[in-house]
């Protein structure tokens, strides 16, 4: 049977650049692996097809006798390219090093990646701070110094890690790559420099202050702006603020939590506030005026109207918390608890039985209900 052409194999122009069939070689590697298609009796011969051509295709010195030749170049009658793909069956270092170049595309970044050129530094880590405001302060917003326990560039070594600040070298074992490969029969196995721990670069003279990390340790005072209107929960990140980077790496972020503790007078609810009111049994029953507090230290006065009964609320517009990053502004409820007196003299408790029997007509919360419970005493009854 007459092999196909390679380019049709792979699904591309006789003219497609290196990216072009390397990105249809891994789009052929997906679709035709094994693993995928154990009911596709042809899917392995088809995934071995892929793999010769383009083995071929991606080397440019394989690629022009191709070109010029087809399948003949490599047949042993062109001069010799070598008995790497022949009959259409690969040896298993060609498979192998076909294979490991759409591996590393298809799974370098989900395994930390290989690092072309090196990882020659690395990003500080992300901190945590835990910051507690109090009502009034997360009312009008503050700014508030902190300190944190972090690692900070070396001066010593301006971050690079090395004795006078001189620039490290390429690791010798991987050449700057950071990993180092290993042929383990039908695969090859990538893991990390154990001669640079895979930053790609070694110091031969490591600085005696920061022992070769370009790093120290070190409490920092930072100043924060905490915005009006933050609530438990609320996250505000400043970049470049965390862990400094190991010899010379971009600093972490760091990451604030807010939590705003308990108020004595007032509970919050998102951007409203409440606050229960005590109001005397005379007042919730001839009605006034009370004065309760705002949280921005004012006073408003709010009249209690006659009647008023325990959990009635009244709304103050405006006097609510502010929303976070601008916008509308929340509102106060003022929740009425009618009060009830102790410690009487003789005289007061004189006056309230007198009152209470003069009152039968007066509490019309307790007539609907003892109705209603003489209603269901006479049902059970029936």
């Amino acid at each position: 049977m007459a092999k196909r052409d390679f380019y049709d194999v792979l699904g591309v122009a006789k003219g497609a650049s290196e990216e072009e069939i390397k990105k249809a070689y891994r789009k052929k590697a997906k679709e035709l692996h094994p693993d995928r298609n154990k009911d596709a009796p042809d899917a392995e011969t088809q995934f071995k097809e892929a793999n010769e051509a383009y083995e071929v295709l991606k080397d440019p010195e394989k690629k022009a006798a191709y070109d010029r030749f087809g399948h003949a170049a490599f047949d042993g009658g062109m001069g010799g390219m070598g008995a790497g793909a022949r009959g259409g069956a690969y040896q298993g270092g060609d498979f192998a090093s076909a294979f490991s170049d759409v591996f590393d595309d298809l799974f370098g970044d989900m395994m930390g990646g290989r690092g072309r050129g090196g990882q020659r530094a690395t990003r500080g880590a992300d901190l945590r701070y835990n910051m507690r405001v109090t009502l009034e302060e997360a009312y009008g917003g503050v700014r508030k110094t902190i300190s944190i326990p972090t690692s900070v560039p070396c001066d010593t070594c301006h971050g690079s890690g090395a004795e006078g600040g001189a620039e490290p070298q390429t690791c010798p074992t991987c050449s700057g790559m950071g990993k180092v490969r290993a042929q383990q029969g039908f695969f090859t196995v990538e893991r990390t420099c154990p001669t640079c721990g895979g930053l790609g670069q070694i110091v031969k003279n490591p600085c005696r202050a920061c022992g070769g990390q370009g790093r120290v340790q070190r409490e920092r005072s930072l100043s924060v702006n905490v915005p009006a209107g933050v609530e438990t929960g609320t996250r505000i990140r400043l970049a470049g603020e965390g862990e400094a980077g190991l010899r010379g790496g971009p600093a972490g972020d760091l990451y604030i939590f807010v939590e705003v503790t308990e108020h004595p007078l007032f509970r919050r609810d998102g951007v409203n506030l409440h606050c229960r009111v005590p109001v005397s049994m005379t007042d919730a029953a001839l009605g006034g005026d009370v004065e309760v507090p705002t949280i921005d230290g004012g006073r408003s006065r709010v009249k209690v109207p006659a009647g008023s009964q325990t959990g009635r609320q009244m709304r103050l517009r405006g006097k609510g918390m502010p929303q976070l990053r601008g916008g509308a502004q929340g509102d106060m409820y003022i929740e009425l608890a009618v009060e009830t007196p102790v410690n009487l003299t003789s005289r007061q408790k004189e006056l309230l039985r007198e009152f209470d029997r003069l009152s039968e007509d007066n509490n019309p919360e307790s007539s609907s209900f003892f109705s209603k419970v003489k209603s269901f005493w006479d049902g059970m009854k029936g």
